[in-house]
């Protein structure tokens, strides 16, 4: 057997291919893509990097069924955490920002940048409207970390933790609690039916879990 491809490669395959649908040439391809890794790979980042964006780029294979506009899916769940400032409240807004001015230098139609700006912006509350479709697979892409399993649930609150390290622990402990407390309040936190079916248990479970962790520390 040959040697796996590393996450960088695979990434990389996924980009060319992606890219391909709009014959941007190979170059153009590569500088665009090495300029993505810089920006999920600056200090700071435990979660919200580009293991992040394969999990999501994977999650909208598995449902792409549910999709209008899968390239515009796909390009969204590049460009929805390229920066991530967790001082900051613009961050969807200078990711939106961002994605229109790379993909604009790519030459990619301004109707797909329309649609990719517009869905990286809905990241921000993580809702989504009943007939977007796009919308639904990308939210319930970015959110299916929240429905892994026990261990690798835990991996993630604790890589969030890093990432807010400079709140006090009591202070996260209330943030984090709202935040997780927001999810339990929906009437459901996945859109497409398949997620709800096999992840939004499990989704509960795990957040309700880290509920009582955090009242117990």
């Amino acid at each position: 057997m040959g040697t796996p491809e590393n996450l960088t490669d695979i990434l990389f395959s996924s980009w060319r291919y992606t890219l391909q649908a709009f014959n941007v040439d190979q170059v153009t391809t590569e500088k665009a893509f090495t300029e993505l890794v810089v920006a999920y790979s600056t200090p700071g980042r435990y979660y919200h990097t580009l293991k992040h964006i394969h999990h999501v780029l994977s999650t909208i294979e598995t449902l792409q069924a549910y999709s209008k506009d899968l390239a515009a899916v796909q390009l969204a769940a590049w460009f929805h955490d390229v920066v991530y400032d967790t001082q900051a409240q613009d961050n969807e807004e200078k990711s939106a920002d961002y994605a229109s001015q790379l993909l604009s230098s790519l030459g990619i139609p301004d109707s797909t940048i329309v649609t990719v700006t517009r869905l990286i912006l809905n990241t921000k509350h993580h809702e989504a409207a009943v007939d977007d479709y796009d919308s639904q697979v990308l939210l319930d892409a970015d959110l299916a970390i929240l429905a892994a399993n026990p261990v690798q649930y835990q991996e993630y609150a604790d890589a969030i933790r890093l990432e807010y390290n400079w709140i006090p622990e009591a202070e996260y402990i209330v943030g984090r609690r709202r935040v997780l407390e927001r999810f339990l309040q929906r009437e459901r936190i996945y859109f497409t039916a398949l997620m709800f079916e096999v992840a939004e248990q499990s989704a509960r479970d795990n957040i309700q879990r880290e509920i009582q962790s955090l009242l117990s520390s």
